[in-house]
């Protein structure tokens, strides 16, 4: 006897529901949804981060100058080059603002874009490369180069602070997020590029995607990778674009 109401019950439910919504069929017109584009949302900022263009080789026995207590190389002729090649593609872009952290390769890095669009970058401090303690000017290098049983255990941790005199990883995520919304706070509804390090992009982006750290290790000099804070929140949209640089999406 209850099986016709189970039934009934089940058809009803399979009956589609439109309540308020308009999506019932139409005898007069077909109705399409197209898939279209992301188009950033009101209130929200974009932020390019570019890593800066390959800086000068490490040579044993000659630290690079230092700038507080981190190396501050200059670029090698090939990271200017990259940098001519980035500036050429983002030049036609809606850029509202440029940042550069207080490290001259990523202000080198800019020059040629400053150049093209007409803007002076502002120095934003925080965004400047981890700090590596006793194997900063360089030497994490030769240090990476030669397999250093410290190197491979700090792969293994996945902390720059097995490092003595390091920054940890919460220091470095801590400043880097500080600044990052400091930026989304004065340019709401805006595109902003700023010319940052690899070690930025890739606590950025691990915090951001609750990854573990270093899953965005290895980023290319000159590479552009796309943020965006919207309601408070950040989103990853682009990671490691060099298509201003290679021709194919692996090279050598």
């Amino acid at each position: 006897m209850t099986q016709p109401q189970e039934t009934a019950e089940a058809a009803a439910e399979a009956e589609p529901v439109y309540d308020d919504y308009d999506l019932a069929p139409s005898d007069t017109e077909v109705r399409q949804f197209e898939q279209e584009r992301w188009i950033r949302p009101p209130g929200a900022t974009e932020v390019l981060l570019v890593r800066h263009g390959a800086s000068q080789a490490f040579i044993p026995g000659e630290p690079f100058p230092m700038l507080g207590d981190q190396g501050d190389p200059a670029l090698a002729p090939k990271g200017h080059e990259q940098a001519a090649a980035m500036a050429k593609r983002l030049a036609h872009e809606p850029i509202d603002a440029l940042y550069v952290s207080s490290l001259r390769r990523t202000q080198q890095t800019f020059a040629p874009l400053a150049e093209r669009l007409g803007m002076t970058p502002t120095i934003e401090h925080d965004l400047r490369e981890v700090a590596l303690g006793e194997w900063d000017g360089g030497r994490i290098r030769q240090f990476a180069a030669d397999n250093h049983p410290l190197y491979e255990r700090l792969h293994i941790e996945r902390r720059w602070d097995v490092i003595p005199g390091a920054e940890s990883n919460e220091q470095l995520i801590g400043r880097c997020m500080a600044a990052l919304g400091r930026i989304a706070d004065a340019h709401p509804d805006q595109l902003v590029a700023a010319c940052v390090h690899g070690g930025v992009i890739g606590a950025v982006l691990a915090h951001i995607t609750e990854s573990t750290p270093f899953s965005f290790g290895g980023s290319d000099n000159c590479s552009v990778t796309q943020v965006v804070r919207c309601d408070g929140d950040w989103v990853l949209r682009r990671f490691n674009d060099c298509s201003h640089l290679d021709d194919f999406l692996h090279h050598a």
